[in-house]
């Protein structure tokens, strides 16, 4: 309770000094406003301003909101966003003013891959190091599995990222696990990204429109995850006119309405998909069926100019039955409300109040009398207050905090048995974690740029449940209960805090600039998962008085330098090392299926991951692309495990190579490739063996873990895309639709997903040599052709 009362006497002492730091230095005037697509009045994040007489100025933020203080004089501003016609303005500042602008799009804008959305030096120049951006007309230009645009296998050519396998939910970032990456859609936390096992993300490419990626130098404002943050933002709606988009392909259709409520004042958008593989199925299948659906929404309205509100929404779920009694069905239902308030012409504010659920459930039995059902959730509600302070052309400061209330439930499942119910039911829990920072970006001179924060969060555990309490008798075996509690929904059972310092810093030396970055974070929630890869069925629980929240430390240093003329070619190389404790294992044999008592199951110690990470783009002309190479090693260390060594996680791949190509072959064709190379992921494997009555029986004598690596994995997609007549009757069409082939797996690579073993001729008779084979399983081996149609008008 003192770190409660602590918090929020921290956060009125930020609020107040923000409200009375915004109110002096007035001598100077303020220009402000928003950065907007004149096409459709999305805001533009990122677009740069320009103030050409002091060679300075600032950057829109995520609500293309931008505020610049200067002297009173005649200035030259000039406005720019990649893939749009720079504007300039003569402005004379005497007072403060409000100045709206909306770019046009670029005529050349098909002939560039648009890697980020800002400055075409801003890799370079900005003090942001370890970040990807990813706009969503490179997205569709990069070759996907059965032709379907997707956000999360695109940004697994990104350096740094992979998964551990084709058909496995989620992601890896640098090494760390699926669950330490905060997902975030319109702010709201996304527990399970994947759609069909893995194949699809949960966004609509219709629907999204900036994707940021962060693996390090994480500011101040993101917390709760040690490995990575993938913010997507939707769009906010055409607010000029009607627009209809969509696709037919070979596994889903989708749709997505846009316009106007009230022409550039409020606006909507519906976008809803649907696979449909089950509907043709059926007369092969019968009742068995496999499918998903899903709907993103979003309104927004502007009160006035200095008001505007929000609210997104997503619900989405995947149904796999066997029968009309029994299978298993998983979703994610999201909402978001947010307002916009501009207190004065620095001070940018943003209330954001968010819902998240991720809940799964499967059923088993031919009828009523006899069957077994489970239901498993998480819910979670979150505020978070944000303040965006211009201090000057210098220094900007972001000031907020947000406090999020966890409901975990494990298991509400019941057993059925000639029509007797037994309630085999697991506790709820819920959990409170909060969190206030600061964070403020100074530009010390024309070559010097930091980026420095602290964000201090706490946790606490509550009551409403049985608490258990165990100690450990034997390294990394099962740990012995020693005692229960009924506790009061009153009580805080365990409570954490912690500080997390951010520091980041860029240098300019010549073309080219040295960056470097610190961060501590603070994971108070785990995803329980003893698989190979991510699975819907993987089991969330919070930090407790048996459970410690994992801690991560970062250090990233790189150079960064562009070339060829108008910055044609990017180049980067990063090296990273993170030290991560309190990191979840397993004991030999752990039950995570309806365990009551699961946390005497995990056991805790170090990790570290470390590597180096090269890039290489060409953002324009007729041939673009990038190449990204990562060298890097993810290792775990437990008391116990592994004779006590380091040993490397599941995620640990040594090599990563990505390489994506698009070529404009004419006005209305282009050709993309990508080719993927890396390292076999680490297994488990038998070490020894016996027989008994005929039978092997594997086992592990020196209890090593993941001592055998999978072969290497590699593969070739490709796609062809014709944009159908652009004229009808020698007029330009308004409407614009393509034609996309592609090949998935090109030459037919058997890549493994997982080895096992098992004896080759079954049983025996005894004095028989008894013969043991290792087994490849893969997910796609063979090459998968697709074809698909894109519409919009």
């Amino acid at each position: 309770m003192a770190c409660v009362i602590s918090l929020r006497r921290t956060w009125l002492v930020l609020f107040f000094f923000v409200s009375s730091w915004a109110g002096v230095a007035q001598e100077k005037f303020t220009l402000n406003g928003y950065v907007k697509d004149g096409g459709n009045g999305e805001a533009l994040i990122g677009a740069t301003v320009l103030i050409k007489e002091i060679s300075g100025g600032g950057a829109t933020n995520v609500y293309g909101f931008y505020s610049v203080t200067l002297a009173p004089g005649t200035y030259t501003v000039e406005y720019s966003y990649i893939g749009y016609a720079s504007q300039s303005q003569t402005i004379s500042i005497d007072s403060n003013q409000r100045l709206d602008i909306e770019l046009a799009a670029s005529g050349t804008q098909l002939e560039e891959v648009v890697i980020k959305g800002e400055a075409e030096d801003e890799n370079v120049s900005s003090v942001e190091m370890s970040t990807n951006k990813l706009d969503v007309k490179t997205i569709q230009k990069i070759p996907a599995f059965l032709g379907e645009v997707d956000v999360l296998r695109s940004i697994q050519l990104l350096p740094g990222v992979s998964s551990v396998g084709e058909g496995s939910s989620g992601f890896n970032v640098r090494g760390g696990n699926v669950g330490q990456n905060l997902v975030l859609l319109d702010d709201a936390p996304v527990y399970n990204s994947s759609h069909l096992f893995g194949f699809f993300s949960v966004f609509n490419p219709d629907a999204v429109k900036d994707i940021k990626l962060i693996k390090g130098g994480v500011p101040a404002n993101y917390g709760g995850r040690l490995a990575s943050i993938l913010d997507v933002r939707m769009k906010e709606g055409n607010s000029k006119e009607m627009e209809v988009s969509g696709g037919v392909g070979t596994v889903f259709s989708r749709l997505a309405v846009q316009g106007p409520i009230k022409k550039d004042k409020a606006s909507f958008l519906v976008a809803g998909r649907r696979s449909y593989v089950d509907i043709f199925a059926r007369p092969f299948t019968g009742d068995a069926t496999l499918f998903f659906y899903d709907l993103t929404t979003k309104v927004n309205y502007d009160i006035n100019k200095k008001n505007r509100l929000f609210l997104s929404g997503y619900f989405g779920r995947d149904v796999f039955r066997f029968d009309e009694q029994q299978g298993f069905d998983w979703g994610s239902i999201t909402g978001t409300l947010r307002w916009n308030h501009l207190f004065n012409d620095r001070l940018f504010s943003n209330f954001a109040f968010f819902v998240s659920t991720y809940d799964y459930g499967f059923s088993f039995g031919e009828n009523d009398l006899d069957r077994f059902d489970w239901e498993s959730r998480i819910l979670t509600y979150t505020f978070k207050p944000s303040f965006n302070y211009f201090l000057n052309t210098n220094n900007e400061l972001l000031i907020g905090g947000e406090t999020t209330l966890y409901d975990f439930k494990p298991a509400d499942a019941q057993g059925v048995s000639d029509g007797v119910v037994t309630d085999i039911s697991l506790d709820e829990k819920f959990s409170l974690e909060s969190a206030v920072y600061v964070d403020n970006t100074q530009k010390v001179n024309d070559r010097l740029t930091l980026k420095y924060g602290l964000r201090f969060s706490t946790f606490q555990y509550l009551g409403v449940n049985t608490v258990y309490d165990y100690e450990i008798v034997e390294p990394g075996r099962r740990q012995q209960l020693v005692s229960e509690e009924e506790v009061d929904p009153s009580d805080i059972i365990e409570s954490f805090s912690n500080w997390e310092p951010r520091f980041s810093f860029r240098y300019q030396i010549g073309k080219g600039s040295i960056k470097g970055s610190y961060m501590r974070t603070a994971q108070y929630i785990h995803l329980i998962s003893n698989t190979a890869a991510s699975t819907p069925i993987d089991l969330w629980t919070p930090s407790t008085n048996n459970i410690d929240p994992q801690i991560g430390e970062q250090v990233a240093f790189g150079y960064f330098r562009n070339f060829g003329s108008g910055n044609t070619y990017e180049a980067s190389i990063e090296t990273y090392y993170r030290d991560n404790q309190n990191q979840l294992e397993f004991v030999k044999g752990a039950d995570l299926f309806l365990n009551e008592f699961i946390e005497g199951d995990l056991i805790s110690g170090e990790g570290r991951a470390y590597g180096v990470e090269f890039s290489l783009k060409k953002n324009k002309g007729k041939l673009n692309g990038w190449i990204s190479y990562t060298l890097g090693r993810s290792e775990l260390r437990v008391d116990g495990i592994n004779r006590n060594e380091w040993y490397p996680t599941r995620f640990d791949q040594t090599h990563n190579l990505k390489i994506f190509g698009s070529y404009i072959l004419s006005a209305r064709t282009s050709f993309s490739g990508n080719f993927t190379f890396i390292s076999g992921a680490p297994v488990t494997a038998p070490t020894s063996r016996f027989t008994q009555q005929g039978l092997v029986i594997p086992f592990d004598y020196f209890d090593s873990r993941n001592g055998l690596r999978v072969p290497s994995t590699h593969r070739l997609d490709l796609s062809l895309t014709i944009q159908m007549r652009t004229e009808k009757k020698g007029r330009v069409r308004k409407n614009s639709d393509e034609l996309v082939i592609s090949l998935y797996n090109a030459y037919g690579r058997r890549n493994p997903f997982s080895i096992f073993f098992a004896q080759e001729d079954g049983q025996v008779l005894p004095g028989d040599p008894v013969n043991t084979l290792a087994y490849r399983f893969s997910i796609v081996g063979a090459p998968v052709p697709s074809i698909s149609y894109n519409f919009k008008f």
